[in-house]
């Protein structure tokens, strides 16, 4: 993986780029699709690359319960399994622990409140009856399967393991994601945790990387020939390993605490990851704080991905603040559920006022749905609970997230950033 800066923004630590993977150049910043189980919910991916998408990302946990991570291997990896010849990351199901364990049955999300009360969490070791799904401990994660209720046991190596075996060209370390209303030991605690996990996870890397160099090495196998697993990790005769290696992320975690969050920078910023990400569960007042404490931190030359953010607001603060990759399920969940992007701010398409709208949904809009369908077909398709409904507004939302960040790249070039940023949060937020 190569990342190249092209052009910094003035007083500030934005900066546009390129991130080349085995399967395609990223130019960056750029917008991340969540495909969670591997799929870009309600589109195909024809309609996803049409939208402008340059990355999709997987997820570790889903993927490695349903279909199971041998099956995506033995596919040729999640692109092939996916159709997706572009370039893919996978998460190390991290997230999905923290809102499936500790934050199980409490409304957190990435981005919370810290006002309320109800949502601090109890500490993870308190076996009180509160429903949950996993449980922290200091050596990995013990879960049940929200699908079956079997038990599972995931350590920072099997991460690794599963997503070497997804194939994604970008991968990322196993952490521990809090809430923002923790306290501060349970911060500490946590995030002495998630650096020794970050260890364990580069030395499991390192191993699988040589595992995979030596057979390159002993089966004399041309560049670009796929690899077979090894007998320890594969237990059928298979060859459906790839030839090349994952860049592997580190996790910055800290809460929102400023002296936890630089410590982690520090930390994890010196360890030889190939990127970095930026995780946790937001206070959306100190969003911004917290992602620049990090990257003025973290080294320059190496790329930055804020985990699990992507309200257009939020895009322009993480990219002034040295963030080159976001990904979200923001805009295909709201589009499903009737939301839509448009500059003047978010419309709920099955209100009143939209049923006899024929006008698209943008008029400068270029993607699919804005050039071919009406609001008022669109409203029609939701109140008659259509299937196209989510597909038309995912294609719409997609496209339009997508789009503004590339629109925000080209700012940067183009050395109009502070003026685009003024000009479109004018509309959007007013």
């Amino acid at each position: 993986m190569d990342f190249k800066i092209q052009k910094k923004l003035k007083n500030s630590l934005g900066r546009a780029g390129t991130l080349e993977t085995p399967h395609g150049v990223i130019e960056t910043p750029a917008f991340v699709a969540v495909g969670t189980k591997a799929t870009i919910k309600s589109l195909n991916p024809e309609q996803v690359r049409e939208a402008g998408t340059q990355v999709v990302l997987g997820n570790t946990y889903h993927l490695y319960l349903q279909p199971g991570d041998e099956t995506v291997l033995k596919a040729g990896g999640i692109g092939k399994f996916m159709n997706w010849s572009g370039p893919t990351m996978t998460d190390s199901g991290g997230f999905q622990v923290f809102s499936l364990g500790a934050a199980y049955g409490k409304d957190i999300s990435k981005i919370t409140k810290i006002t309320d009360p109800s949502l601090l969490i109890p500490e993870r070791f308190d076996d009180s009856d509160a429903p949950r799904l996993a449980k922290i401990g200091q050596d990995g994660v013990s879960f049940k399967s929200h699908l079956d209720g079997s038990i599972h046991y995931i350590t920072p190596e099997k991460s690794i393991q599963i997503q070497h075996n997804l194939g994604a060209d970008i991968i990322f370390a196993f952490d521990e994601c809090t809430s923002p209303a923790e306290d501060l030991r349970y911060q500490e605690e946590a995030l002495e945790r998630t650096h020794r996990w970050a260890e364990r996870c580069l030395n499991e890397h390192q191993r699988l990387n040589k595992e995979k160099a030596f057979l390159a090495g002993s089966l004399s196998t041309p560049v670009g020939v796929a690899l077979p697993l090894a007998p320890s990790r594969c237990e059928t005769p298979c060859n459906e390993t790839f030839s090349f290696t994952p860049a592997l992320f580190g996790i910055v975690q800290g809460g929102r605490d400023e002296g936890l969050r630089k410590k982690s920078a520090e930390f994890i910023g010196k360890l030889p990851f190939d990127g970095f990400g930026i995780g946790g569960s937001f206070a959306k007042e100190d969003m911004s704080t917290a992602v620049k404490w990090v990257n003025e931190i973290l080294p320059e030359e190496k790329p930055r991905h804020l985990l699990g953010i992507g309200e257009p607001e939020d895009l322009f603060m993480g990219i002034e603040n040295g963030v080159d990759l976001f990904d979200c399920v923001a805009p295909t969940r709201l589009g499903r559920n009737g939301t839509l992007y448009t500059k003047q701010g978010k419309i709920i398409i099955m209100n009143k006022q939209f049923r006899e709208d024929y006008a698209p949904i943008e008029k400068d809009c270029g993607c699919y749905s804005c050039k071919n369908y009406t609001r008022a077909y669109i409203a029609h398709l939701f109140h008659g609970k259509e299937m196209l409904a989510g597909t038309l507004a995912s294609i719409h939302n997609l496209y339009f997230i997508v789009n503004l960040v590339k629109s925000i790249r080209q700012s940067i070039l183009d050395e109009n950033f502070y003026e685009f940023k003024e000009s479109f949060l004018k509309n959007y937020l007013n």
